[in-house]
C-alpha cells in the first residue's frame, strides 16, 4: 500500500502538501455535512476532514477500520494542544476502505477499562494501544543502545544453545523430551551461565548476548517464566572492571533513551545492607533506615525483648519522623498482621509526643526511653516500630515494613533513580529441608580469597565475590567473579555436599574444560524486562512484554500450555498418568 507520510509526523510545515496516509480509525465524529475521523498508525494520529462531497464515502466506517486516504494538509482553525499533530488536519479528496473491523472486545485507548485477562486474550488488539507500543519501542531502543555500546568496547555477541542439559541448581528447569533419544530430555536454559564461562575458556575474552532464559517458578508482578537477560562476561578482570562497564552502560542507556544523566552508584556490603535496610534490594529513593536497638534494651525487664536477646536475637527499630499522628489503631493492627507475613511474631510501637504512648509504653523504663532519644535520635512527633526476633527475621520483617511505609507515606521521590551495588554476598545458604548448605548464588561463584579456608569449617561466615545491582528497590542484575581454579571448584562442590562423581554427572564437560587453562573471569546478567519496567514507570512486567504469560504461566491468547495428540506422545515415548 502506498503512503507518502506517517500519520503522526504531519506539522504546519506540511500545510498545502498533498499526502497519502493509511491507518486505523481511532475515532469518528459525524457533524452532519462534515465527518471527522482520527486516523492512527504507529507514529501517532491525525485528524481527517470529509466535507459534504466525501461524507457518504465513509458513512459505514467504524472504529478500527483501515483506510487509505489522499488529501491536502491544512491548518486547523482551532488547534488541539494535546496532540503532536494538533495544529493540522487532512482534507480528504480520495478514500479507500482497505479493511473493515468488528466491534473490538477491548477499547483501543490508553485508559482502557478492560480487565487484564481480557487484554491478554486479545493481546494483538492491546498492542495497538499507544502505551504498549511505546513500551515495546523503548525496549527496542534500549537493546540497540546495549548492542552498540558493548560492541564499541570490543564485546562480541554470541548466541548460546536453547536446548541444553538439565543442571538442577536453582529454579526448576523446563524440560523438552527428545524424540530421537527415547526417555531423555533437554532443558531450556535458566541462563547461559555455563556456556558464557566456556566462551571465556575458549578465549573470547569479551562476550555479550541479549539472551532468552526460562525458569519454571512461581510468578509475580516482576517475573515471567520466559524472560530476557543482557548477559555479559569478561576475562582477565576483577570486580572493578565489571562494575565500570555496567555503570557506563547504564549511563549510556539512561542518557540515550531518557535524556537523564545518572549520579554515582553507591556500594554497600550485603551484611551492612541487611542491617541498615532489612533487604538486599533496598529502595534508596527515601531515607528510612533500620536501627539496632538491642543495646538500648540490654538490661530490659520487658519479658519479650529480654527472652529474644537471651536467645541471641535482636531488637530492630524503625523511626518514622513526624509519624506519631499518622497511624490509627486500625492502621497499627494492619501493620501488625503485615510483619507476620515475614515471620515476625509481633510489631511493637512507641509514639513520642512529649509523652510516651503505644503498645509497649508501660513496660519500657524511663532510662530506656531516654536512650531511644539519645541513641536512635527519636524526636517529638515520631513513632518507633520494633521487631524483636532472630536477626534474619527481624531485619527482613522490618525491611518489608520500611518498603511499605515508603509507599504508603509518600516518601519516595518518583523522579529519582538510585543505583546501589550490593557486594560480598554469603557464599552459602542453609536449607533446613535438606539439612545442608547450598550455593547462595551458583556453585561457580568464587569465594573471597580470605574465606577459602572457611569453606569446610565455617560456611555460615563464608562470603563470596558475588554482587547485585539494585535500582529503586528492584534487583536489576546479579553477577560474580567466577572460580577459574579446578582445585578450588572441587572444594566448593565438596562444601555443598556434592561428590566429584555427582559433579561430573551434572557438569562433566564444564569441569573438564578447567583442565586446559581457564582465565580469571566474571560477569553479570541484567534483567531486561525489569530495566524497561523502571524506564517506563510501570510496576507490571506484562506491560513491557509483547506476548506475556499470566500469573499461572498461561498464554490466554494462544491457549498455551495445551494438550497434544496421542501420536505426538507415542513418538516421544511419553504417557500421561492421571
Amino acid at each position: 500500500m502506498k503512503r507518502t507520510h506517517n500519520n503522526g509526523e504531519l506539522r504546519l510545515s506540511h500545510v498545502g502538501q498533498e499526502v497519502t496516509l493509511i491507518g486505523w480509525v481511532s475515532k469518528r465524529r459525524n457533524l452532519g455535512s462534515l465527518v471527522f475521523i482520527d486516523l492512527r498508525d504507529r507514529s501517532g494520529l491525525v485528524q481527517l476532514t470529509f466535507d459534504e462531497t466525501m461524507a457518504d464515502s465513509v458513512k459505514e466506517v467504524r472504529n478500527e477500520y483501515i483506510l487509505q486516504v489522499t488529501g491536502i494538509v491544512a491548518a486547523k482553525d482551532v488547534p488541539n494542544p494535546k496532540l503532536a499533530t494538533g495544529e493540522v488536519e487532512v482534507r480528504v479528496s480520495e478514500v479507500k476502505i482497505v479493511n473493515s473491523a468488528e466491534t473490538t472486545p477491548i477499547m483501543i485507548a490508553d485508559e482502557t477499562d478492560a480487565l487484564e485477562d481480557t487484554r491478554l486474550k486479545y493481546r494483538y488488539l492491546d498492542i495497538r494501544r499507544e502505551t504498549i507500543q511505546k513500551n515495546l519501542i523503548l525496549r527496542h531502543q534500549v537493546c540497540m543502545v546495549v548492542r552498540n555500546f558493548l560492541s564499541s568496547l570490543g564485546f562480541i555477541e554470541v548466541e548460546t544453545p536453547i536446548l541444553c542439559k538439565s543442571t538442577p541448581e536453582g529454579a526448576r528447569d523446563y524440560l523438552v523430551p527428545s524424540r530421537i533419544s527415547k526417555g531423555k530430555f533437554y532443558a531450556l536454559p535458566q541462563s547461559p551461565q555455563i556456556y558464557k564461562q566456556l566462551l571465556m575458556v575458549g578465549g573470547m575474552e569479551k562476550y555479550f548476548q541479549i539472551a532468552r532464559c526460562f525458569r519454571d517458578e512461581d510468578l509475580r508482578a516482576d517475573r515471567q517464566p520466559e524472560f530476557t537477560q543482557i548477559d555479559i562476561e569478561m576475562s582477565f578482570i576483577d570486580e572493578e572492571d565489571i562494575w565500570g562497564v555496567v555503570e557506563s552502560l547504564m549511563k549510556e542507556v539512561f542518557f540515550k533513551v531518557k535524556g537523564i544523566e545518572l549520579d554515582s552508584f553507591l556500594r554497600i556490603p550485603y551484611t551492612e545492607c541487611m542491617s541498615k535496610y532489612g533487604s538486599d534490594k533496598p529502595d534508596l529513593r527515601f531515607d528510612l533506615p533500620l536501627q539496632d536497638a538491642s543495646k538500648v534494651f540490654a538490661n530490659t525487664t520487658f519479658g519479650v525483648f529480654q527472652s529474644v536477646l537471651e536467645n541471641k536475637g535482636i531488637v530492630n527499630a524503625l523511626v518514622v519522623e513526624n509519624g506519631a499522628d499518622k497511624f490509627s489503631r486500625k492502621d497499627l493492627d494492619k501493620l501488625q498482621e503485615f510483619v507476620k507475613i515475614y515471620g515476625a511474631k509481633a510489631l511493637a510501637n512507641l509514639k513520642y509526643t512529649g509523652e510516651w504512648s503505644g503498645s509497649i509504653a508501660k513496660v519500657v523504663s524511663e532510662e530506656e526511653k531516654a536512650a531511644l532519644i539519645s541513641e536512635l535520635g527519636v524526636k517529638e512527633g515520631d513513632i518507633v516500630f520494633f521487631v524483636a526476633d532472630k536477626k534474619k527475621v527481624a531485619q527482613t520483617a522490618l525491611g518489608a515494613l520500611r518498603s511499605k511505609l515508603g509507599k504508603d507515606l509518600g516518601l519516595i521521590d518518583e523522579n529519582k533513580y538510585s543505583f546501589l551495588w550490593v557486594t560480598n554476598f554469603p557464599m552459602f545458604e542453609y536449607v533446613e529441608e535438606e539439612n545442608r548448605y547450598v550455593a547462595a548464588h551458583h556453585p561457580f561463584t568464587s569465594p573471597n580469597l580470605e574465606d577459602v579456608d572457611k569453606l569446610m569449617t565455617d560456611q555460615e561466615n563464608c562470603y563470596s565475590r558475588a554482587y547485585d545491582l539494585v535500582l529503586n528497590g528492584y534487583e536489576l542484575l546479579s553477577g560474580s567473579i567466577r572460580i577459574h581454579d579446578q582445585k578450588l571448584q572441587e572444594k566448593v562442590f565438596e562444601a555443598i555436599g556434592m561428590t566429584m562423581e555427582e559433579a561430573h554427572e551434572k557438569f562433566g564437560f564444564f569441569i573438564d574444560a578447567f583442565r586446559y587453562g581457564t582465565p580469571p573471569h566474571g560477569g553479570v546478567g541484567i534483567g531486561l524486562e525489569r530495566l524497561i519496567m523502571i524506564l517506563t514507570g510501570t510496576d507490571n512486567i506484562r506491560d513491557v512484554v509483547a506476548f506475556p504469560k499470566t500469573a499461572s504461566a498461561s498464554d490466554l491468547m494462544s491457549e498455551a500450555p495445551n494438550l497434544v495428540d496421542e501420536k505426538q506422545l507415542r513418538e516421544l515415548s511419553i504417557k500421561i498418568v492421571e
